[in-house]
């Protein structure tokens, strides 16, 4: 039994690997709806890998760039773990909802691999704002606060995904990339929000052991271990706060979301929570 839930596991961690990112694995999972459902516990660690390797080239970039070039790679690095796929999405929802067409032409247009001005505009302005929010938090050096929130920041947005995936229907019926995630049930999207609690938790224990601040929160007068929880506690907070209204009105002008909208509301939700940590670190 114990041996079956371990494999269970790492087949559902290798699928969700397999489809979000680009991290090489020496297997190949097959993409079923039973594989996808339970794929989605583990997209906080996909957002871990994300968020880890891009603070390290951060850390590196910062040796020999100033912090403009040093936040331009590392959003295109950032970008390129995840094969633009995330990205697209974005692009292919902005095409789609912003023509202010009927529903089923909406969907239409988001099929369509061809990007139009309209995706063009949203993704230029997501990257600028992405750009713009890492050049502030690159010019602090990178301490390890801030390093600490760019590691949560692609852990809680790819939970709220998963977060969506169960909230609300989807719009395709058979079609689409999303189709395969029909499965997904409220326990998924517990499960995912506690991988992601332990990666957080993780991350605030290593900075405590380095002998720096932990996240970024106003927790000033707090015990040690409530300060702790809401530092946890503020990033699915701040993630849902961003996501759910984005997830309300896709879901009534698409009767429903589809994996482009999955997409879209990763970048609205990873940009917003960028936004977040600048603000906090200034303050």
């Amino acid at each position: 039994m114990v041996d079956h839930a371990i494999k269970s596991a790492l087949r559902h961690a290798a699928a969700a690997i397999q489809f979000l990112t680009r991290f090489p694995l020496p297997i190949t999972v097959p993409f079923e709806r039973r594989t996808a459902a339970g794929s989605v516990v583990y997209f906080p660690l996909c957002g871990a890998l994300i968020g880890v390797t891009g603070v390290g080239a951060a850390y590196l970039l910062l040796l020999a760039l100033p912090p403009l070039p040093a936040a331009a790679l590392t959003l295109a690095i950032w970008t390129a773990l995840s094969g633009g796929l995330h990205l697209d999405g974005w692009m292919d929802t902005a095409d789609g909802v912003l023509s202010h067409r009927p529903r089923e032409r909406m969907l239409e247009i988001m099929k369509d691999s061809r990007v139009g001005a309209m995706g063009v505009i949203a993704g230029v302005l997501l990257l600028l704002l992405k750009f713009a929010a890492l050049v502030s938090i690159l010019e602090s050096g990178l301490r390890p606060a801030e390093a600490a929130a760019l590691i949560c920041i692609p852990v809680w947005s790819r939970w709220w995904m998963a977060a969506a995936i169960f909230g609300w229907k989807y719009a395709r019926g058979e079609e689409g990339l999303g189709s395969p995630y029909r499965d997904v049930r409220a326990g998924h999207a517990g499960r995912s929000a506690a991988v992601g609690a332990v990666i957080t938790l993780i991350v605030l224990a290593v900075g405590e052991l380095s002998g720096a601040d932990s996240l970024p929160v106003a927790a000033e007068g707090v015990a040690a271990p409530f300060a702790g929880l809401l530092s946890i506690a503020l990033w699915p907070a701040a993630a849902a706060a961003f996501g759910w209204p984005l997830a309300g009105w896709l879901n009534r002008r698409l009767g429903g979301l589809t994996g482009d909208t999955y997409g879209a509301l990763n970048e609205w939700v990873e940009a917003g929570l960028l936004l977040l940590a600048v603000a906090l670190v200034a303050g």
